[in-house]
């Protein structure tokens, strides 16, 4: 091999050429022979068109005249060895530029009539990286219908054998940059160990792939006309740097989550901390079916009482240690709504009714009520229905403005309101903490976005009471049992939604331990703190 000129070249035989640096420059040169086309002077005939498949010789020769062009770098003449010499021209050019191919071997093989394959070895150079790169492609030669010069037949797939029409070849930068999601000790969450985790790893690293400090890989790749990538990666340089993305979600919580809920044919769980708003856990079963916990929407049953009563005391119409009525029956806008198995307390305290899931100690307040003032408690107080920028897609609540009945329905959990278990995950921190602060499972810190504020904060009085109520059910009211043993500043309320159509109510269950606050549901099963209380509890108990 010499150096000539800064040019690596080699003596060609009569079998093949050696690999070129793609710098040299473009003579025009024209292949194959010239057929003349107008008579002599002296009125002889012209020279007729030479017609029919090229001989084995034009083949070799015509094949071997283009690689050799090609492979030294001499573009525009490789170009002229074909039958369509424009588009030859900019998809050659395009395979030096855009496909980064710095050098390019080819060796021709043994021709098949009138197809020649050959073997390429090329060179890769995009910025600091290098990468071999071989392939075999194969190339027709044809006779020229106006001149009857042997040509080869350009299409795409001579510079590779996947390419179609309209594609090119490019090498760069592919696709967002690879994202790690990590728990909030820097260990790696995947759906491979977390499959309930798997939509929400999924989408979280979709939406913050450009916020993480990671580096797409470098591929050469095959692309449409638009640029487009069309999923054919021809060789890989480089696998790029991941991005680490932090999350909330809580090791021992979440083990605990994906314990409690397994084995069930449909439940799910959320844990918050109160005191951040931080998701510490959630948990699906089946655990790669739809995610209730986030994106869930059933009627919550009695634990939306929580709400309720922070409403009737905000009020005034309630008070924990004042007497409220708490009958067998009591109609309100043409419907008679009574307790589980018709109970009543006679001259018992609100906090008792509440401890005891009285519904008829809520609704006989329907008639001092406006038929927006669940919905404002909620929304105002309690951050339901508002835009929550949680990180990933959830389902804020609803509490819809509704009259007569179905208001009095919602007084109690039923009607149109509509929960999952982060929404009721949040009314107990709400309530431990005394303010609502947003539940998040991706730090705002991230993105810079703007987490959802509550109008209004909690006044201390109706936080207070709330807490009473919900540890005097934890001690001796509905929640006593799951919550049993428990130590410490505590708290539940347990729900049973009933739906129609269904045998069994959905069993609910919110509860907070320090500064953990959980909720689960548990549908078509029956009693919240006989179904959904066991969850909620292994999920405090790792808490």
């Amino acid at each position: 091999m010499a150096v000539i000129g800064g040019v690596a070249a080699i003596v060609v035989g009569a079998t093949g050429f050696g690999v070129y640096a793609l710098v040299g420059g473009e003579e025009e040169r024209t292949p194959g022979k010239e057929n003349v086309a107008a008579a002599s002077g002296g009125g002889e005939s012209p020279e007729a068109v030479e017609t029919g498949p090229p001989g084995a010789e034009e083949v070799r020769e015509t094949a071997g005249d283009f690689l050799e062009t090609w492979a030294d770098g001499d573009l525009r003449q490789a170009a002229a060895h074909t039958d369509d010499q424009t588009a030859a021209l900019e998809a050659l050019t395009a395979f030096r530029e855009e496909a980064k191919v710095a050098e390019v071997g080819l060796n021709p093989g043994a021709p098949s009539g009138t197809e020649v394959p050959f073997r390429v070895t090329a060179q890769l150079a995009h910025e600091d990286l290098r990468q071999a790169w071989a392939y075999d492609g194969s190339l027709e030669v044809v006779r020229d219908e106006q001149t009857g010069d042997p040509l080869v037949h350009w299409e795409p797939s001579v510079l590779h054998p996947e390419l179609k029409e309209g594609q090119s070849v490019v090498t760069g930068e592919a696709g967002d940059p690879e994202v790690e999601t990590v728990d909030r000790a820097g260990d790696p969450l995947t759906a491979e160990d977390h499959p309930t985790l798997s939509a929400v790893l999924a989408d979280v690293r979709k939406r913050y792939a450009d916020d993480v400090e990671g580096t797409p890989g470098v591929r050469t790749r095959i692309v449409d006309a638009e640029g487009k990538d069309t999923g054919t990666t021809l060789k890989k340089l480089s696998e790029g740097e991941p991005g680490e993305l932090r999350t909330t979600i809580d090791p021992e919580v979440q083990a605990a989550a994906e314990a409690a809920v397994a084995g069930k044919a449909k439940a799910a769980v959320v844990a918050v901390q109160p005191s951040t708003g931080e998701i510490l856990a959630m948990a699906n079963s089946p655990a790669q079916g739809f995610n209730t916990a986030f994106q869930g929407s059933y009627a919550p049953g009695s634990t939306m009482k929580v709400v309720t009563a922070a409403m009737l005391m905000d009020k005034g119409l309630a008070s924990p240690n004042a007497a409220h009525p708490c009958p067998k029956y009591f109609t309100y806008g043409h419907w008679k709504f009574q307790n589980d198995d018709k109970f009543q307390i006679q001259g018992g305290t609100f906090a008792q009714s509440f401890a005891r899931s009285c519904n008829t100690a809520f609704i006989s307040q329907a008639p001092e009520l406006e038929n927006d003032s669940l919905t404002r408690e909620a929304r105002e107080v309690f951050g339901i229905g508002l835009n929550w920028q949680v990180g990933t897609t959830t389902f804020d609540g609803a509490v819809p403005v509704q009259k007569a009945a179905q208001m009095g329905a919602s007084l109690i959990g039923q009607g149109g309101v509509r929960m999952n278990p982060l929404n009721m995950a949040s009314v107990s921190a709400t309530v431990k903490s005394g303010v609502f602060k947003q539940p998040y499972l991706v730090p705002p810190e991230v993105d810079g976005r703007t987490l959802a504020r509550a109008p209004r904060t909690m006044k201390p009085a109706v936080a207070n009471g709330l807490r009473q109520m919900m540890r005097l059910t934890a001690v001796g009211g509905t929640a006593a049992r799951p919550m049993a043993g428990m130590s410490g500043d505590f708290g539940a309320k347990t729900g049973s939604a009933e739906v129609m159509g269904q045998k069994k109510p959905n069993a609910w269950f919110t509860a907070y331990s320090g500064d953990v606050a959980a909720a689960a549901v548990v549908p078509d099963s029956g009693h919240g703190g006989e179904y959904a209380g066991p969850i909620v509890r292994k999920v405090l108990d790792a808490g």
